[in-house]
């Protein structure tokens, strides 16, 4: 995607890229982008980019048309080619969350918007509300600079159950040649006892030492 600012602004108010659950407008942009940023400079970006990815294995039923997620993402390159491709895409039952602001619109455009956003809140309200998630970041210790790390890594997403998906990892330095596996992991918090994860992985005592919860999110 062209514009990642652009996308970063517009998820600073918003949970999803067009209306209140997952659709196939996140699934087109999150294809675009291709890997989460630096959530560090773009943390709106990066929290959606993990909620989208905890949709993967839903990702080709998910409801709506991708027509608002090209619509947004041919918006960064084109502000003013979005509100056109996405009014023309949702004529009849999606909100156009892409058109314009523009305060002279006349009262006949605001009548319709109106009948659009009523149909489109009578729909939301009858499907089922999305699994409460977290976006959790876990720091898991070797014994010592000659523990196998591929094999330690390996151990840590050999664990499967459902409601828990692995996420990116890197290796971080702290100290003495020894390095740390910090890892990203997406959980439904019904299903998911943080707890009992970290009990599971601390049977790999060949490999892990100790595991710590260093940051936690609320999708």
């Amino acid at each position: 995607m062209a514009n990642l600012a652009k996308l970063e602004q517009h998820l600073a108010t918003r949970s999803y890229v067009e209306g209140y659950t997952p659709s196939q407008a996140d699934v087109h942009v999150f294809k675009l982008l291709g890997a989460a940023p630096e959530a560090s400079s773009s943390p709106n970006v990066s929290r959606w980019y993990n909620h989208i990815q905890s949709y993967a294995a839903e990702h080709d039923s998910l409801a709506g048309s991708s027509t608002a997620g090209e619509a947004f993402a041919a918006g960064a390159a084109s502000e003013a080619e979005a509100p056109a491709a996405a009014a023309a895409a949702d004529d009849e039952d999606e909100v156009d969350l892409f058109g314009s602001d523009d305060e002279e619109e006349d009262a006949e455009a605001e009548r319709v918007k109106a009948e659009r956003v009523a149909a489109y809140n009578a729909k939301k309200a009858g499907k089922e509300k999305p699994a409460a998630k977290s976006v959790v970041t876990l720091d898991v210790k070797p014994w010592d600079d000659e523990t196998d790390l591929a094999a330690l890594e390996a151990s840590v997403r050999s664990v499967e159950q459902e409601g828990l998906l692995w996420g990116a990892s890197k290796l971080v330095a702290i100290g003495y040649g020894i390095k740390k596996l910090q890892i990203t992991l997406v959980v439904e918090d019904e299903k998911v006892s943080l707890d009992d994860l970290q009990e599971k992985l601390a049977e790999f005592e060949d490999y892990i030492q100790s595991t710590d919860i260093v940051a936690m999110q609320k999708l």
